[in-house]
């Protein structure tokens, strides 16, 4: 066979084709997050422009947070995905049953940029969010002052929506009973707190409609089947802004949380795991959340970033931190297992 120039120069083009189509294949990443407004903010702030600026495509997937799906995964030995966002309330738990990696921060960025607690040994912080009260004033003709007035059935009767999980109804269950915030953690640690925790839950258990996913409360209040519902406040705010919903959203006693993102044990591209975690975890790219749901940036160093508009819907504004509680993650990291079972038994009761 006779090779010109022209042979070679189609045989490099089609050399390059094949090379470029496995480089490609080879450079996804699957991120692994729990749907709605919130991922569909993750996609427009930095799934997007990270892959527009790497060239790595990300592959979606969604799941309701549940840690254990994410062990079934580790355990049978096919990860298929290669990050996956958690609460701060099961990293801890996901850290000391092998289910996620260890990090090394110094494929990330500095443990010290990051705000107290939002960089964990097996989870680094995507955002700041606080678990509030929302409702409808065309509905509720007095307005709650408190996350705690979702107890009081007298003087706001109808049904009431709370998360199904033990996180945050416990702590405000003790608030309730007249457990100063600065004692919930050392009150609930306790048989006794556990027990007063639960008999305060009674008293509403029969008004209450759980919700499992971020996108249910909003929905609850518009279908009108509850008059209050505890909400993350970016899924709430998202119905304000982008919905015109009328809903208002209280942060007196509000529990301030961090949304977490992991490696999963066995994930098969930690490499290009670490190069997302370092994008999104520069001050001016994790500010960038803000403008598309309204929950805070993690970096020290962001807050000069956010747009000025969405400053003051965010859970640590200042006028939003008057009456509030860090969740605890050593706590959940420690009793997390057995007061999930504790919950899961009550709610069968």
């Amino acid at each position: 066979m006779k090779i010109t120039k022209a042979w070679l120069f189609a045989f490099a083009a089609a050399t390059a084709f094949i090379t470029s189509g496995h480089a490609a294949l080879a450079e996804e990443l699957s991120i692994m997050a729990s749907g709605g407004a919130w991922q569909d903010a993750q996609r427009k702030a930095w799934f997007e422009p990270f892959s527009k600026e790497t060239g790595i495509k990300i592959v979606e997937q969604e799941y309701l947070g549940d840690l254990g799906k994410v062990k079934a995964m580790v355990d049978t030995g096919n990860v298929p995905i290669d990050l996956v966002t958690v609460e701060t309330a099961t990293v801890l738990q996901g850290c000391d049953a092998g289910i996620l990696e260890r990090l090394d921060y110094s494929k990330i960025a500095p443990r010290e940029k990051f705000i107290e607690g939002s960089a964990l040994d097996c989870g680094v912080g995507l955002d700041a969010y606080g678990d509030v009260l929302a409702y409808d004033p065309n509905v509720l003709k007095e307005a709650p002052t408190s996350v705690l007035d979702i107890f009081d059935t007298t003087k706001f009767p109808g049904k009431r929506a709370m998360r199904k999980f033990p996180a945050q109804n416990l702590e405000w269950a003790l608030m309730a009973d007249g457990v100063a915030p600065a004692d919930v953690y050392e009150v609930l640690a306790t048989p006794e707190g556990v027990d007063r925790a639960f008999k305060k839950l009674d008293t509403i258990k029969q008004d209450i409609v759980w919700w499992d996913a971020g996108a249910q409360p909003p929905q609850l209040l518009a279908s009108k089947e509850v008059v209050m519902t505890t909400a993350w406040n970016g899924r709430i705010q998202n119905a304000i802004d982008k919905d015109g919903a009328p809903f208002k959203i209280v942060w007196n006693n509000q529990i301030l949380e961090y949304d977490m993102i992991a490696i999963p044990k066995g994930a098969k591209n930690p490499e290009l795991a670490y190069k997302y975690l370092a994008y999104i975890s520069q001050p001016e790219i994790n500010a960038k959340l803000a403008s598309y749901i309204t929950y805070g940036p993690v970096r020290i160093d962001a807050a000069s970033f956010v747009a000025p508009d969405a400053l003051p819907k965010l859970p640590n504004a200042p006028d939003h931190m008057t009456a509030y509680l860090v969740a605890d993650t050593e706590f959940w990291g420690d009793y997390g297992e057995d007061l999930v079972k504790r919950f899961n038994a009550w709610l069968a009761q």
